[in-house]
């Protein structure tokens, strides 16, 4: 298919005048231009093919360029982004330097958050509204400003969402929450608002007719003394038949819905009736994941970001790449081991059971794994009151979302001290998603809590004995691991003990301290440091919390240098672990260096080019010792990247 119709849009503006069958072909050109991103990199596919119409429909009736949208989760942006005039640079999107993946308001003032995170939606937009409210206040003359936001049923079982709800009912705004119904998160979605949405979807369609019912009910000509009763019963009748939108009308929202989110001219007919009404509305929309695109509508979980694939017709190609297995399989293998071993580990997962590979588990531990769905306070506290009562739980979430979970993981684990296994995926740099996404501050909210134990394993032979050691330790315990492909750094390794480092080998001159997957880079930069003559050892970290002190202190006291390496904040991190440890003891830190990621946001792109513009590859870590040792020995060095950073007594 070639594009006629995309390249000429340069705003929403440009859609008002078409035609519907040039809506119809729009509609076609974006779904191509989303296959083609999706054949040469992944991205999120599935979720976007469902979202074409709705997001046309939405252009078309409201004007975006004052009144508000969110879209929530934020992947689900690309035809907003076609559609918004971005055409020319879509192709650019996820890599380095190109379009985010995600709304991204330096693009575009049509982006107004970035929403990585999903059930947030409601919440900023009743926000956006109430200060609209307050600074430009609807007159004669000028009308206010709408105020629309769009998620998914997904995201929609969110504490924030409900609460979110509940405020905009209590100060009865004018308020659109298109919730869009496509029966998925990322997985197939859980729990009892699911089985509702369900019914809904059934229902016969409910233009709010709540208020009007009860009118009616009231007026028929009841007489004696069972009026009450009679009235009660005949309302009860209606609201049963009408079930679908019950829920949000007791909630006090308008429900209409449910309305077919693939057909544009009965989509575009109902967002302008519900444009102009008064309070606040949900409309229910039900689309297809997938829609357009078979392969992805037979499948949505595999295609809602699936490897790069070619075309052939109907049919998809997988573009095949030998590689190791990633972390999260590995992680995924120890778990399954251990659940086998021992019928007192669990897991609990939040929405993500692909993403955390964990479908064996679910296949063949349906008893003991738990998917809570996008609701990662209430899985941390479930898991406490599991271990509480005697369960081994692990909870298997993204570090970046488990950052939602901040309070229960203080009160309801850390200060019950209870053993809770945390495995943090994607812990660092997630590349293509970008700074909604990077795993990048858990170093630091993790090792701040007393009991809590927090260890990473530096390449895949730490795994399943880091895993044992979770699974037996009598607190909480926090395992870290990067959406990378694991590593194998050749040695005899010794056992994992609390609070004990491992040391590869002891050098003079300096020595690279790694936490975490970082440790093949960091034995690759001591052996090209050795080749220019440089004695470099390297000490394997294992535990950020509790720390090695004998081997910390050893390090500064008897090497020319230190280095510390994680692929974390600095603030906070790792090496602010070992500065504290020096300090305490008495050790001076003049020549410590800790490198890590600087204080700012780290953009999008491939994993490896962030390490090396950030200095977390071998050469930027050779670069740094060289300077270290310059430095020791009084002689002139360049400055090195932002990304290191160097913390003197």
């Amino acid at each position: 298919m070639s594009f006629e119709i995309l390249p000429k849009i340069q705003s929403p503006r440009d859609l008002r005048g078409m035609s519907d069958e040039g809506l119809t072909q729009l509609a076609a050109e974006i779904r191509e231009a989303l296959c083609r991103v999706v054949s040469n990199r992944a991205a999120h596919f599935a979720s976007n093919l469902g979202v074409v119409e709705l997001c046309i429909a939405l252009h078309q009736v409201f004007d975006f360029s004052k009144d508000r949208l969110i879209w929530d989760t934020g992947h689900q942006i690309y035809p907003h982004k076609l559609v918004t005039g971005r055409f020319q640079e879509f192709m650019t999107i996820r890599q380095k330097g190109g379009l985010m993946g995600y709304p991204n308001p330096a693009e575009s003032d049509y982006d107004l958050f970035l929403t990585g995170h999903a059930g947030s939606s409601v919440s900023t937009v009743l926000g956006m509204k109430t200060a609209d409210d307050l600074l430009f206040p609807a007159d004669g003359k000028q009308p206010g400003r709408k105020s629309v936001a769009v998620i998914g049923d997904g995201a929609f079982p969110s504490g924030i969402g409900f609460e979110a709800m509940n405020n905009a009912a209590g100060l009865d705004k004018d308020l659109l929450v298109v919730l869009n119904d496509n029966k998925m998160g990322i997985c197939p979605r859980v729990g009892g608002l699911a089985k509702y949405l369900d019914k809904a979807r059934v229902a016969p369609f409910y233009n709010g007719l709540k208020r009007d019912v009860s009118w009616l009910l009231n007026k028929l000509p009841l007489v004696g003394e069972s009026v009450e009763h009679v009235l009660a019963q005949a309302k009860d009748a209606v609201k049963g038949f009408l079930h679908g939108g019950m829920l949000f009308e007791e909630m006090g929202f308008r429900y209409i819905g449910p309305v077919d989110g693939h057909d544009l001219k009965s989509l575009r007919n109902y967002l302008e009736m519900v444009k102009d009404i008064r309070g606040p509305v949900l409309l229910h929309v039900f689309t297809e994941k997938g829609h357009g695109f078979e392969p992805a509508l037979q499948d949505p979980v595999k295609f809602h970001t699936p490897s790069p694939f070619e075309r052939d017709g109907c049919k998809v190609i997988p573009v095949k790449k030998a590689s190791a297995p990633s972390y999260t399989n590995v992680i995924s293998d120890a778990i399954y081991a251990a659940m086998k071993a021992n019928e007192k580990v669990c897991v609990l997962t939040a929405a993500m059971c692909e993403g955390n590979a964990l479908q064996p588990i679910r296949a063949d531990f349906p008893d003991r794994f738990f998917d809570t769905g996008i609701c990662e306070g209430h899985a941390v506290a479930f898991a406490g009151g599991m271990a509480k009562s005697g369960m081994r739980p692990i909870v298997d979430i993204y570090s970046t979302f488990l950052q939602r979970s901040f309070d229960q993981i203080f009160q309801e684990v850390a200060l019950q001290n209870l053993p809770v296994t945390f495995c943090l995926d994607r812990a660092g740099l997630c590349g293509p998603d970008g700074p909604t996404h990077h795993g990048v501050f858990d170093n630091s909210y993790m090792r701040i809590f007393p009991n809590m134990v927090v260890m990473a394993p530096g390449d895949e032979r730490d795994v399943a004995p880091m895993m044992d050691f979770a699974l037996t330790h009598s607190g909480p315990v926090s395992l870290r691991y990067p959406k990378a492909n694991v590593e194998n750094v050749e040695r005899t390794t010794t056992p994992i003990e609390l609070g004990k480092s491992e040391v590869l080998e002891w050098g003079e001159d300096g020595m690279i301290v790694s936490f975490g997957a970082m440790l093949s880079t960091c034995v690759k930069a001591a052996l090209k440091l050795r080749e220019q003559g440089l004695d470099v050892g390297v000490i394997n970290a294992r535990f950020c919390k509790p720390i090695d002190v004998e081997t910390m202190t050893r390090a500064a006291q008897q090497s020319g240098f230190v280095i510390t390496v994680e692929e974390n904040a600095i603030e906070g991190g790792f090496g602010s672990a070992v500065l504290e440890t020096l300090n305490g003891a008495g050790v001076g830190t003049s020549n410590v260096k800790v490198v890590g990621l600087p204080d700012r946001y780290i953009e999008h792109g491939e994993r490896g080019e962030l390490l090396a513009e950030l200095g977390l590859d071998v050469d930027g870590l050779v670069k740094t010792a060289l300077q270290m040792r310059a430095k020791a020995q009084g002689t002139v060095a360049t400055e090195s990247s932002d990304a290191v950073a160097t913390m003197a007594e």
